[in-house]
């Protein structure tokens, strides 16, 4: 998915992806061990995948905090 397809996300929709990309990892990694994984650039794709969104739910959290602490 792309970064500016995440970027509109809310934060609750976020965390559904962030749900599923986990899920997706843990299959992956199960067919990697057991070998049988034909495409290996998916699991580390997948891993990416998480990373972009918890970096984008970071960066809300964030910026909710900031705001709030401007508001005080």
């Amino acid at each position: 998915m792309e970064l500016d397809e995440l970027r509109q996300m809310s934060e609750a929709d976020l965390r559904v992806k962030e749900h599923e990309a986990r899920e997706e990892i843990f299959r992956l990694r199960l067919k990697l061990r057991t070998n049988q994984l034909d495409n290996h650039a998916a699991y580390r794709r997948a891993r990416r995948e998480l990373a972009r969104i918890l970096s984008l739910l970071g960066e809300k959290t964030r910026g909710e905090a900031g705001k709030e602490k401007k508001a005080s």
